[in-house]
């Protein structure tokens, strides 16, 4: 599926779009390059779940905690600092993959082995209009 976020003012109906094709994945791998916007889709996502919460890029906390209107746990995680994969290993990340909660996952490339087989791919693209093109 793909989706076109033309501005900010759009970023809401596509999260709104993105959440409704979710389906029951769970694991959520963002790829792009920085500034592309991965977080501020990863904010709207949040928000369109039901967080009320302040969210916020996990860089240095590698993984931040948010519970949905719903009570249900969301695991966002910014792997961008990790420098070896013992890193990952030593933080039980296993415990957060396949912990059925939803996890949204940036710089997964660095973690990729790591990965449950069923993480859905999303990639975040921006168009030389300055436009984001969102893939999964």
């Amino acid at each position: 599926m793909e989706i076109t976020i033309k501005s900010l003012h759009d970023i809401q109906q596509a999260a709104h779009d993105f959440v409704a094709a979710m389906g029951d994945n769970t694991v959520f791998a963002l790829y792009g390059p920085m500034g592309v916007g991965k977080t501020t889709f990863t904010k709207a996502v949040c928000e369109e779940l039901g967080v009320k919460d302040n969210i916020t890029s996990p860089t240095f906390a590698i993984v931040n905690e948010y519970r949905s209107n719903t009570d249900e746990l969301i695991y966002h995680f910014d792997f961008y600092r990790i420098k070896k994969l013992e890193e990952v290993y030593d933080m039980g990340y296993e415990d957060y993959f396949y912990s059925g909660a939803i996890c949204f996952i940036e710089w997964p490339e660095l973690i990729e082995e790591l990965l449950p087989l069923d993480a859905v791919k999303v990639t975040i693209s921006e168009n030389p209009d300055g436009t984001r093109k969102v893939i999964f």
